[in-house]
């Protein structure tokens, strides 16, 4: 098999199929992380607004010297400018210092109402989130649709949405959502919502693709006999998984090494790829990533830790 190093999404463009996440990547290390990474090939870098750090993201890839039209950029619209998706999205294009994204994300399903405890991360009194329940995604969709065709952003798609709020959306949309962005790897593998996506032509994108840190993946002994069996690191594999399925993947390091060897990818057997997709059902399934909304977004899946 010849691996892609693109793929096509539903607008015709391509898509690299290895990006750099910049998930928790600390101030005044993912600039430069970003800025090796471009200079080391990757030309798809994946940002959010509430990373708080799309300024260094922006600044990096200016240093990279690549111009920005060789760049594919992804960035979201936080939980709380579902009522001003364009106000949103201005903040993100200001802060990575570009004038359009390639792509763009509605991050989370759900709408949070700042207050005077945060503006991106409000609680309530007693410490919950401050979630508006009533809100309607489908007006949220409805501006993405609307941005999409300014131009501003190049693509439109969602990050964490699962079978149930794609199907309302579906009552809407007159744009169908170019890329599904979730959490994805061998123990959390997405069979149901995979099908379902690739019956609409939405594309997933894998994020937490080695299983985020402290997480099972990188040490489990089946991923590592198979990156035994290849001659590669155990991340390797599990990048790969994606890659060979057509999947986009955006692993975040800032390890000038780890960024290197992340881009490294090997022509996975279909035992192999048939091994890797059972092992959440024959007992591994772990979910890592678990926000304190996640519980009613409608995935069957959730387990792992609480994280805010």
């Amino acid at each position: 098999m010849v691996l892609q190093t693109h793929v096509q999404i539903n607008t015709g463009a391509l898509i690299p199929s290895i990006g750099l996440g910049t998930w928790q990547a600390k101030p005044g290390e993912v600039q430069n992380a970003v800025c090796f990474a471009i200079k080391n090939g990757y030309r798809h870098i994946d940002a959010a607004l509430i990373y708080g750090n799309e300024h260094e993201v922006g600044q990096g890839i200016r240093d990279s010297g690549v111009p920005r039209e060789d760049i594919f950029i992804t960035s979201k619209l936080w939980n709380t400018h579902h009522p001003n998706v364009a106000e949103g999205l201005e903040q993100s294009l200001a802060a990575l210092g570009t004038d359009y994204l390639d792509l763009y994300l509605v991050h989370w399903p759900v709408r949070l109402v700042p207050n005077e405890s945060s503006a991106l991360l409000p609680v309530n009194p007693d410490g919950t989130r401050s979630i508006d329940r009533s809100w309607d995604m489908n007006e949220t969709w409805r501006q993405m649709e609307e941005v999409y065709k300014t131009g501003k952003v190049k693509a439109i798609g969602v990050a964490n949405w699962s079978i149930p709020y794609l199907e309302d959306l579906r009552k809407s949309w007159t744009i169908v959502p170019a890329i599904n962005q979730v959490e994805l790897h061998p123990f959390l593998p997405q069979h149901a919502l995979r099908e379902y996506c690739d019956n609409l032509g939405i594309r997933l994108a894998a994020y937490s693709p080695l299983g985020s840190t402290g997480a099972p993946l990188m040490s489990d002994s089946q991923i590592q006999a198979m990156a035994d069996k290849y001659g590669v690191p155990p991340a390797t594999i599990l990048i790969s998984y994606h890659v060979n399925k057509g999947v986009v993947v955006i692993p975040k390091s800032v390890s000038e090494a780890r960024i290197a060897s992340n881009r490294e990818v090997v022509s996975l057997s279909e035992e192999d790829l048939v091994e890797l997709d059972a092992m959440a059902a024959n007992g591994k399934a772990k979910r890592v990533n678990t926000p304190l909304w996640g519980f009613d977004l409608g995935f069957d899946d959730w387990y792992g830790p609480i994280k805010a």
